[in-house]
């Protein structure tokens, strides 16, 4: 103990040593993601296609095709429906799950587990896993309408329908990180408020509203930020479902720059997009974050 005191006010004292061992965090970040970020930049400004040790600086060429581009359009309207449809469905079932599991009921805890399980999952296992569901030939949906007379349904054939089936694969493997928040979330909420609203006459519905939500602010920010920032990043499902198809009608923004980068051979233009969904993502969590802000100093 004397000894911890001592490093305690060597600490204090030469505040420098400390700030020292912040360098190997502060070297990696520089290194894995400064470092590509800045060099992402450099390389929207190029033609470079990806492979070739030659390339020529086009100044702002791919930046005005990046608002010509119909698939960028689609591509970015796709991202925002995979981070905010994902968002909202994964906070109803989140905290659906994490009010029940919260009671005191049979199994509560294997319950827990069997919800939080598929966050495990590689989301490529978890994209192929349902991509065997939906598929048209021997997928697992359509040989239960064989069973039942009905005719095959070819799942993913449609854009619209896709990206719904896409932002539905999202939802149940990662509500279960919503769960968790919510969980820690309401176990932090003191009983004693429960039970004077109980004395007072309050219904379950009045408590869940006036006391659970606005206690809960903290536990939405961070699981709304949490899976918004995720959603709009939605990458390894797409590519196991549907590649982006039919056409381009299912692709987000980051499949679109794998597509671009690796298929059409264009880095130049597929850093572009980069950059456009850097921009988004931030943009978004900012937003959330001021929100958010605003709304504790109304409380």
């Amino acid at each position: 103990m004397k000894k911890l005191q001592e490093k305690s006010r060597t600490h204090s004292k030469h505040p420098h040593i400390t700030n020292l061992m912040y360098l190997p965090a502060l070297l990696l970040f520089t290194v894995f993601i400064v470092y590509p970020f800045l060099e992402g930049i450099r390389i929207a400004f190029t033609n470079w296609n990806g492979f070739s040790q030659h390339y020529d600086y086009v100044g702002f060429k791919n930046f005005i095709y990046l608002f010509q581009d119909k698939n960028m359009y689609t591509a970015s309207w796709n991202t925002i429906i995979y981070g905010f449809g994902s968002t909202v469905f994964q906070q109803i079932l989140g905290l659906s799950y994490a009010l029940l599991l919260n009671r005191m009921i049979l199994g509560r805890n294997f319950a827990r587990t069997f919800v939080y399980l598929p966050v495990l999952i590689a989301p490529v296992i978890m994209g192929y896993m349902w991509y065997f569901m939906f598929q048209y030939r021997y997928g697992a949906l359509n040989d239960i309408l064989a069973v039942l007379g009905m005719d095959p349904v070819d799942w993913l054939a449609k854009g619209k329908r896709a990206v719904g089936l896409i932002v539905f694969v999202n939802t149940v493997q990662f509500c279960g990180i919503s769960m968790v928040i919510y969980l820690a979330g309401l176990q932090t909420i003191p009983t004693m408020y429960y039970e004077a609203s109980q004395i007072d006459g309050a219904n379950a519905w009045k408590q869940f509203i006036n006391i659970t939500m606005p206690l809960l602010r903290p536990a939405f920010i961070t699981s709304i930020t949490l899976n918004l920032i995720g959603g709009l990043k939605l990458f390894d499902a797409i590519k196991a479902m549907t590649n982006g198809g039919p056409g381009y009608a299912s692709h987000s923004l980051s499949t679109l720059i794998d597509y671009t980068y690796f298929r059409s051979q264009s880095a130049g233009y597929s850093a572009t997009m980069g950059i456009l969904l850097f921009a988004m993502i931030l943009l978004f969590t900012l937003i959330i974050q001021k929100l958010s802000a605003r709304q504790e100093v109304l409380l």
